[in-house]
């Protein structure tokens, strides 16, 4: 049930904040210099890395519950152990994704 409840609000989240973020993004790019300096800042702020934190893991989370979906929708995985076991794997796997991925954000810089 929390997977369930995830995957919509992950998906939710995506697309309002993520669709803020890229339309900013894009409106910095088209506008110039200064204002792409400007959104570059703001991005950087440890605030803005926090929201990008938490939108990687909600890619993630989305994704993985995606394909767990996925996989339930031609008839496999219903089993209740099965279903546990690869619900908790969508909690881990995200998180575990995240890490690594920030890792090698933070360790580019």
């Amino acid at each position: 049930m929390l997977v369930s409840i995830l995957h919509r609000v992950t998906g939710a989240g995506l697309s309002i904040l993520g669709g803020i973020a890229l339309v900013w993004w894009l409106v910095a790019a088209a506008s110039g210099p200064e204002a792409y300096a400007a959104f570059q800042d703001c991005a950087d702020e440890w605030y803005a890395v926090v929201i990008w934190i938490g939108l990687s893991w909600a890619l993630f989370q989305h994704a993985l519950s995606g394909l767990r979906h996925l996989v339930m929708d031609i008839g496999a995985g219903y089993e209740l152990r099965t279903n546990k076991f690869w619900a908790n794997m969508t909690l881990l796997g995200s998180a575990a994704l995240t890490v690594l991925l920030w890792i090698y954000i933070l360790g580019a810089r």
